[in-house]
């Protein structure tokens, strides 16, 4: 918190709390294909220099703190990772796996939120996430 970057002209700090799943919330964030992942959008996010502070994957969607420089819109750089994301799996998973097409493995939208002061707020929110919704799937077994 309190580190902000700066050129001769400019400081910011521009955090924000992205989600989002795979198209049909399909549960394809597993194993070997989750620990690949968190690197290819590490690459994909220092390409459009920004930066992947935290993140999580569940088996059926993704959540990240991640900061955007101010010259780049939040929807360009998530679309980006998205989508080029979407294509490395193609690539590298099309023919091994079923269900895996491309351009559209991710669903079309995403949930953004501006982090501000509950930076730390947010990262537990993000470490604990797998634990919680475990916990809730345990609630909705005695309803």
């Amino acid at each position: 918190m309190d580190e902000y970057e700066s050129l001769s002209h400019a400081k910011w700090e521009c955090k924000y709390h992205v989600v989002f799943i795979p198209k049909g919330r399909r549960k394809a964030l597993y194993g070997h294909l989750r620990q690949h992942l968190g690197g290819v959008f590490r690459q994909l996010a220092l390409q459009k220099e920004s930066r992947i502070e935290e993140g999580h994957m569940l088996v059926d969607h993704v959540h990240m703190l991640i900061s955007i420089r101010p010259k780049y819109a939040v929807s360009q750089v998530v679309g980006y990772i998205k989508g080029k994301s979407a294509i490395h799996l193609a690539r590298t998973y099309g023919e091994k796996k079923r269900n895996f097409v491309g351009q559209h493995f991710w669903a079309r939208g995403y949930f953004v939120s501006t982090v501000g002061r509950d930076e730390t707020v947010i990262r537990q929110y993000i470490r604990n996430q797998e634990r919680e919704d475990s916990r809730l799937e345990q609630l909705n077994l005695w309803r």
